[in-house]
């Protein structure tokens, strides 16, 4: 998920199973006394179907996901330890001036209010300019940070 879809600063990130926090670099002991764990544990070992987990990225400004487990799929060993053979169909966002046209980008200062989507018409009358404006990518991340799509799975 990091790599496709939200990774942009190389920030902190843990997933929430069954009760178990499970952290990209864990601690001996969190601040509430409670030992934390890495994510060594095998997906097989800790999620099953119909399982429902969060996992949240970047403990500044955060990502939250709600992830159902629908199925456990086994297939050939490949070099590669996770293969995408699905992905999320992109939402698409209504210009936040004409309120009319599908946004195409998004204005970094504005994201922080929560708008700035932007549709092709819009962008050059926009008043924080064209350095603050970046492309709509397929991910919750977009708009945020320093996020910049994905490298290795182009949205």
């Amino acid at each position: 998920m990091r790599d496709i879809w939200l990774e942009c600063c190389g920030h902190l990130s843990s997933f929430n199973i069954a009760g178990e926090r499970y952290e990209s670099h864990p601690q001996a002991t969190s601040g509430w006394g409670i030992k934390d764990k890495g994510m060594t544990s095998k997906l097989t070992d800790v999620i099953a179907p119909g399982m429902v987990f969060e996992h949240e990225y970047d403990y500044g400004s955060t990502t939250t996901l709600t992830i159902s487990v629908l199925e456990h799929r086994k297939g050939p060993a490949k070099k590669e330890k996770i293969t995408v053979i699905s992905r999320n169909h992109p939402v698409q966002h209504v210009c936040d001036e004409c309120d009319e046209k599908t946004a195409s980008m998004i204005c970094l200062e504005c994201a922080y209010e929560g708008a700035g989507f932007l549709c092709d018409d819009c962008q050059a009358d926009h008043a924080c300019g064209d350095e603050m404006l970046s492309p709509l990518y397929n991910s919750p991340r977009s708009g945020v940070c320093g996020y910049e799509g994905s490298v290795k799975y182009p949205d």
